[in-house]
């Protein structure tokens, strides 16, 4: 939404604390975050889960074009975005998000590196077979921004934590060009500070 320029009111909820739970199943259904609370006229929508917060903005500001204008490359797009938002297990595990660490050079083991292999392959396929050559030619995996590339932002940040990582130039590229977003310093920003208080 921060990259996109939807307007939005950011909620910080503290986790792992004695209240956590009980703040969260309050607002969200599935006691869990993300959720993206919607007022709608009269109504209160409240929506939870990554992907399905991704597709009702796409639903509600249309002109953003959130997923790639092109048939084939949306297909593919969805496809990553559903394989990042099921998968990875392994990496998700072994590599806990740890936004303010860079470098720990942490095991590959355990399937990791496995995981590892598949996000290389997907960011190198992207940006040559449709990044570098979209409609809307930019630095993203399907040229300009895009869920897919939201999707994996936290692989981003873990690539970073865990690094350094052999990845193909595409894919090197592209983890250097996203971790330099303005709006990815600001999460980091956001992290150091939630750890000073």
């Amino acid at each position: 939404m921060k990259q996109t320029g939807i307007p939005f009111t950011e909620e910080t909820i503290t986790l792992d604390q004695p209240e956590t739970r009980e703040i969260l199943t309050k607002k969200s259904p599935a006691g869990l975050v993300p959720f993206l609370t919607h007022q709608s006229g009269s109504d209160e929508i409240t929506v939870w889960d990554t992907l399905a917060i991704a597709e009702y903005l796409n639903e509600q500001f249309p002109e953003k074009q959130l997923w790639p204008e092109d048939k084939k490359a949306r297909a593919f797009a969805r496809s990553i975005s559903a394989e990042m938002h099921s998968g990875f297990a392994a990496l998700r595990t072994m590599w806990p998000m740890q936004f303010v660490r860079e470098g720990l050079r942490h095991l590959t083991t355990g399937g990791v590196q496995k995981d590892v292999d598949r996000i290389n392959t997907i960011w190198t396929d992207c940006r040559k077979n449709f990044g570098e050559t979209a409609k809307d030619v930019g630095p993203f995996l399907f040229g300009r921004f895009s869920i897919a590339d939201a999707m994996f932002a936290p692989v981003v940040s873990r690539l970073v934590t865990y690094g350094p990582v052999a990845l193909s130039r595409e894919a090197s590229t592209y983890r250097d060009m996203m971790h330099g977003l303005p709006v990815m310093s600001e999460w980091g920003d956001g992290a150091h500070a939630e750890l000073d208080r």
